[in-house]
């Protein structure tokens, strides 16, 4: 079994859940993926960074998402870009500016203005939680090249994200979890 085999056995057995459930978006789907179950632990964070950082291209200093699902996927990117000589800086997306000192939404290491930044997200569905990292960071003086995601649930947030001029990189997609169609149900009632 290879890393990303690995990995997808991983996220199937200790993040899905098929069952009907009504995402963040207000979309009703017919799982649920918790990637934190798998990313926070020490086998999927190491996997997660490893295949990750494989998918970024050389001229990216830094990696960025949004707080909290991005969180352990940028710390665990960073450290394997450490471990392999590469030495990606990590920065933390914050949903509401800090209250104090600096008032500011990205956390981690000062880069230069314009530094290339690959963004970061567990779950895209929508898309509008990596286009607001995205936004932020570039509010920042930063230039996000790169959007990464764990999974893809093919639901709409590909096509925003592409309508924003970047191109997503899944490591998975919902056809990977063999979880089979869903038709939702009427209403909101289950």
């Amino acid at each position: 079994m290879n890393d990303k085999e690995r990995l997808l056995e991983l996220l199937k057995d200790k993040s899905l859940e098929v069952r009907p459930v009504i995402l963040s978006s207000g979309k009703i789907s017919d799982y649920y993926m918790d990637c934190k179950r798998v990313t926070l632990s020490a086998e999927g964070a190491y996997l997660t960074g490893k295949l990750m950082l494989e998918m970024i291209r050389p001229e990216v200093s830094a990696v960025a998402g949004l707080t909290l699902g991005a969180d352990p996927i940028v710390s665990s990117i960073s450290v394997v870009s450490h471990m392999q000589k590469r030495s990606l800086a990590g920065l933390i997306v914050r949903k509401e500016p800090k209250k104090h000192g600096t008032m500011s939404y990205v956390e981690g290491p000062a880069l230069q203005k314009g530094a290339m930044v690959a963004m970061v997200e567990d779950v895209v569905t929508s898309g509008a939680s990596l286009l607001r990292a995205i936004d932020r960071i570039e509010a920042a003086g930063y230039r996000p090249v790169q959007t990464l995601t764990i999974l893809d649930r093919q639901e709409g947030g590909r096509e925003a994200i592409e309508g924003r001029g970047f191109r997503l990189q899944a490591l998975f997609t919902r056809d990977d979890l063999d979880i089979g169609d869903f038709s939702p149900p009427k209403g909101r009632g289950f």
